[in-house]
């Protein structure tokens, strides 16, 4: 420990370099560039959340009832049969998460990936057989050179000792250049977009699937239907932040059900 220390001092003289977040000088030695107060600081979403897509839930709404569920989800908008998040995507976790998708920082995955089984395990109940990442389309991966969901998944998948399912999905689908889109434009862009490409490895499997960003839940949805078209038995669907709307209720249902009508199964 005072060796640890010692070294710690020494670094922070030798080699001065500020935290990715909030650019003051890190005081200890790490393969992570995030100070210990800014990954101390993440919003963890906690409950009362909505049973199915894991958004959370006012407490004065919240029902006595566990499978307590968002006004959403009682009209089944989503193919997938459970979905919680670490944190609130604020400034802060946009950071972290855009230097683990950019910049290729495994040991930022390793620790958000130990939050991520925090989370599985605060629902027991899911009994996960197998880990599935998000893909991305082959040209932003060429130009990417990694997925930083399989960084997630992998790590994952090792700490809950499940296996983890390489190259299963497959994004046929780009997405548009723009870095930021409106959710008709995120719903189009994800709209088909996936097709199973090892359908084998999931048959019937109770199926834990990866991604950064829950934003509209689109992006999960539509790999979860193709994952249950392909036979999964069950799936669940982990992200590092989860995007606040922060508006009444009502309104966030008309804009969600708007979002994911084009996916909502034929009456």
């Amino acid at each position: 420990m005072y060796l640890q220390r010692a070294w710690d001092a020494v670094a922070s003289v030798l080699f001065p370099a500020p935290c990715r977040v909030c650019d003051q000088p890190l005081l200890n030695a790490s393969t992570i560039p995030i100070c210990d107060e800014c990954l101390r600081s993440f919003r963890k979403i906690t409950a009362p959340v909505c049973a199915c897509c894991g958004r959370q839930l006012a407490p004065s709404a919240a029902t006595s009832t566990a499978g307590a569920t968002c006004k959403l989800c009682q009209h089944r908008a989503f193919a997938f049969d459970a979905a919680r998040s670490f944190a609130q995507y604020d400034d802060a976790l946009s950071s972290a998460v855009l230097l683990l998708k950019y910049e290729r920082i495994t040991p930022l995955g390793r620790w958000f990936a130990e939050r991520l089984a925090e989370v599985v395990r605060e629902n027991p109940e899911w009994k996960q057989e197998v880990v599935v990442a998000v893909p991305l389309h082959p040209e932003r991966l060429k130009e990417r050179g990694y997925n930083q969901c399989d960084l997630l998944a992998k790590a994952l998948a090792k700490i809950l000792r499940v296996p983890f399912a390489a190259d299963v999905l497959a994004r046929t689908k780009p997405r548009p250049p723009r870095l930021v889109l409106s959710h008709r434009e995120h719903r189009e862009s994800v709209r088909g977009a996936f097709v199973i490409h090892r359908a084998a490895q999931i048959d019937k499997k109770r199926v834990l699937l990866v991604d950064d960003v829950f934003t509209t839940g689109a992006t999960l949805d539509s790999c979860s239907r193709a994952l249950k078209k392909a036979g999964a038995g069950w799936l669940g669907g982990v992200t590092i932040g989860r995007v606040i709307f922060r508006r009444d209720g009502r309104l966030y249902g008309r804009i969600m059900k708007f979002v994911l009508k084009p996916f909502a199964p034929a009456s």
